[in-house]
């Protein structure tokens, strides 16, 4: 129900109870003048009565009316109680006399006025039992009025007045309810311009300002002023959103070409340099005579290994010393270096392997991070669901890792399919698991599946470390970590939040359960397909 309604209902019920209040009262206040004049009327009436009433030995009533009665349509009945005899100054047409109802002896009658029906009119009447001096009543004295005027007075006051209040109950309901509307149309504009800012996302539209300077303009003013600042605040987050959103995506998509090439060039370094330091363990004779000195023969000497670099000599590492040439048309200077400084050559190269394949990692995950900003749609496909987590089982056995890794019950997951991509659910397990493995150093990691309802639950459990309850809601936020004590581990800090991503994506949820010294439970819930 509308306020604009509830306001004119409650107004126009205050009205009606008013109108009920003071119909009754004008009524009552009539009624009681009327018939209280009635009643002066017989009261008087039987004042000017010369009543001469005689008891004889035959017990005998006799009335004698002296002059006419003052009033028309008033009546004079006298009953005999002790031999029924009823005189009456009513007379009908035909010249007899007209009976009125009166009440027994045994009702014991008293004095008083007493209203009845007869003949089809309504009637008034005083009567006054009449007593011998022994108290004994012998009779009854009727003064009585016809009271039809009076009553038809009566009703048709009492119709006017419903008449008059329902009309003007409804006349003000009707004219309340243009007042409500009136009043509170502001109201409803500031609802019609917030449903067009809800479907339109325009924060530029403004509420129309009509009116006096009241509670209804204030209240417009404020939303507007509000309004303003939303606006700015909006237009404000949204440039830095995308101004954040164009960083993320430039950066990724600048670095992975340079990273692709210092990756290959790498690789190849280390092939090379491989190769030279096999041919170094392995003594063997220069042409021309000259041998290296190497391997167990020379330990803590001079050692060389061969690099071609495009067919010219070249000093690597900025030490060694000639130890004569390679015969043979296209081959380059030996140029001999020493065995220690290659293997920290091959060392350091690997380190920089390991970190261009985290900084690939990196994009990769903020690459992903800038498809889901963007609004990126998943292509998703009806889709088994236990192939897809055997098949990550399999692949999690080659993972880095100190704790065991064990699959329980996948039961649960037989003939269940989902909608959903398979290489992103594939990649959500990975997440997890290898998330698992960071924070066990000991113990083991399980995973198994549940089921429940119309949902079928991903479990990966651990005997880690744990985390603190504080910790939960913060972990699925870009580049959180966690507090120092649990140690430094490797990884973007990116890769839960792009399993929330994912399992969104999915309709799914994550549940964790998690107590620090004791280990954590990642349960994701994904929709089952139901077969129609």
């Amino acid at each position: 129900m509308s306020i604009r309604l509830r306001l004119t209902l409650w107004y126009s019920g205050l009205l009606a109870f008013t109108m009920l209040v003071l119909g009754v009262a004008i009524y009552l206040f009539v009624y009681y003048n009327t018939y209280d004049n009635t009643r002066e009327q017989l009261r008087s009436q039987f004042n000017q009565l010369n009543v001469r009433v005689s008891y004889n030995l035959f017990r005998d009533l006799r009335l004698d009316l002296s002059g006419r009665l003052g009033y028309e349509g008033t009546y004079v009945q006298l009953v005999n109680y002790a031999n029924g005899e009823i005189r009456s100054s009513a007379l009908s047409v035909d010249g007899t006399e007209v009976h009125f109802p009166y009440p027994e002896l045994k009702d014991s009658p008293k004095e008083g006025y007493t209203r009845f029906t007869a003949f089809g009119y309504p009637f008034m009447a005083y009567q006054y039992p009449i007593p011998l001096p022994n108290g004994e009543v012998v009779g009854l004295l009727q003064v009585i009025a016809n009271t039809q005027a009076e009553d038809a007075f009566l009703d048709g006051l009492r119709t006017i007045l419903i008449i008059t209040s329902l009309a003007v109950i409804l006349i003000a309901f009707t004219i309340g309810l243009f007042i409500a509307d009136k009043a509170l149309r502001p109201i409803e504009e500031v609802i019609q311009a917030t449903n067009r800012i809800e479907n339109g996302a325009n924060l530029s539209v403004r509420i129309a300002r009509s009116g006096p300077n009241d509670e209804m303009g204030r209240l417009t003013d404020t939303l507007n002023g509000m309004l303003a600042r939303l606006e700015r605040a909006y237009n404000d987050l949204e440039e830095a959103y995308k101004a954040q959103r164009r960083f993320v995506s430039d950066a990724s998509h600048e670095l992975r070409t340079p990273l692709t090439t210092i990756r290959g060039n790498i690789d190849l370094l280390e092939r090379m340099w491989r190769a030279s330091a096999d041919r170094l363990e392995a003594p063997g004779e220069a042409e021309g005579g000259a041998r290296g000195a190497v391997g167990g023969e020379a330990a803590g000497e001079a050692g060389g290994t061969v690099a071609s670099a495009g067919g010219g000599a070249a000093a690597a590492g900025g030490s060694g010393a000639p130890a004569g040439r390679t015969g043979g048309p296209g081959q380059g200077a030996a140029i001999v270096l020493d065995a220690e400084r290659a293997a920290l050559s091959l060392e350091a190269m690997r380190d920089i392997a390991e970190e261009a394949e985290r900084m690939s990692r990196l994009v990769s995950d903020l690459l992903s991070l800038a498809r889901a900003d963007a609004g990126y749609v998943m292509e998703k496909t009806e889709i088994e669901l236990l192939p897809i987590v055997e098949e990550a089982a399999k692949g999690a056995v080659h993972l880095p890792r100190k704790a065991d890794f064990r699959v329980g019950d996948l039961s649960p997951l037989e003939g269940v399919k989902v909608l959903g991509n398979a290489d992103y659910l594939r990649q959500l397990l990975f997440i997890f698991i290898e998330n698992a493995f960071k924070y066990t150093p000991s113990g083991h990691v399980l995973l198994e599946a549940a089921r429940e309802a119309d949902q079928v639950g991903l479990v990966i459990a651990d005997t880690g470390i744990g985390m603190n309850s504080d910790e939960v809601p913060h972990i699925f936020e870009r580049f959180y970590r966690a507090d120092l004590s649990r140690g430094k581990t490797a990884g973007t800090g990116l890769g839960l939040a792009i399993a929330k991503w994912i399992i969104d994506e999915h309709r799914g949820s994550v549940e964790v359960r998690t107590r620090q010294g004791e280990g954590t439970t990642f349960v994701i819930w994904l929709p089952v397909l139901l077969p129609e």
